[in-house]
């Protein structure tokens, strides 16, 4: 009877599961078979099993290898920086003050903006060297000083990895502004109110009190905006085509794939990506599962 009841509440599920399984599983299985074989468009007459070969020069391709590095520069800079603007402007909003609704409606909007729309305004309204406003506000401030000859550089040819990341962390700053935000107003009031009427100083209560109980939370955000931006595709393709050593591994993989069309190659590099993303995934999880716990204890 037991049985029969599970099997009851279980069976409105699988159609999702069903759905779930075509849209990601199936694809994926593909993937990896078409990860072992020998495959370039370019080449027809040259298909068949190639074994392990396409991930071994996964991981001794030259290009590759640089994409790696790239990746995991480009992730770690955004990743902190954006973390740690994310905690400052989060402490602001936990504090109370008229308009707070709105100013939180807007510090989150970046993060609404579809990312090649995003990408799209840093191009040509900010970075732009003729018309950006960048360097409109840099001939400003040199007019106020009454010079006629600006320095009016093309920020995507000087600073090409610097200029995605600042428009990455401009879109991923609210999203870990959030998260810690959420995490200072379950913070327990009543310690802190303890703390102050005891003389600790603002500082001390950060320290001592409000770091702790965001590590958690930190750690969540720093796992969650590493999965998502280890997979950017969209600002370097827009910003950059993957030039002047932007190149990062979702946009290797794009030009393995459709312009190389070397598919075999491709597959490996992704099952790669996969497999490692999965992994900070795991991470991540087991973090959601803690604070979980902690709220439930609580």
């Amino acid at each position: 009877m037991d049985r029969a009841r599970a099997r009851a509440r279980r069976a409105p599920l699988l159609p999702a599961l069903l759905f779930l399984i075509l849209v990601t599983q199936l694809p994926f299985l593909a993937t990896v078979v078409i990860s072992f074989l020998r495959w370039n468009a370019l080449a027809p007459q040259n298909r068949g099993l190639a074994g392990l070969d396409n991930y071994r020069a996964v991981f001794t391709d030259p290009a590759l290898r640089s994409s790696v590095a790239t990746t995991v520069l480009l992730t770690v800079t955004v990743v902190l920086v954006s973390l740690l603007l994310g905690l400052g402007l989060a402490l602001l909003l936990d504090r109370g003050f008229r308009g707070r609704a709105l100013v939180r409606t807007l510090l989150i909007t970046p993060f609404l903006i579809v990312p090649v729309a995003s990408a799209l305004i840093w191009k040509h309204a900010l970075y732009n060297a003729s018309y950006g406003l960048i360097n409109g506000v840099l001939t400003w401030v040199w007019g106020l000083f009454g010079s006629d000859s600006p320095p009016q550089p093309d920020w995507l040819t000087r600073t090409p990895l610097a200029a995605v990341e600042v428009a990455l962390i401009w879109q991923w700053t609210p999203f870990m502004m959030l998260i810690l935000l959420a995490g200072l107003q379950s913070r327990p009031t009543d310690t802190v109110e303890a703390a102050q009427v005891d003389g600790a100083s603002a500082f001390d209560i950060f320290r001592y009190l409000t770091l702790p109980h965001l590590r958690r939370y930190l750690e969540l955000a720093a796992l969650l905006g590493t999965i998502y931006v280890v997979q950017t595709f969209d600002a370097v393709f827009t910003l950059t085509s993957g030039g002047l050593g932007t190149a990062n591994l979702p946009y290797t993989i794009y030009q393995t794939f459709y312009q190389a069309h070397d598919y075999g190659l491709a597959s490996a590099q992704g099952v790669v990506v996969l497999l490692a993303s999965l992994l900070v995934a795991t991470f991540a999880l087991r973090t959601v599962a803690s604070l979980l716990r902690r709220e439930a204890v609580r």
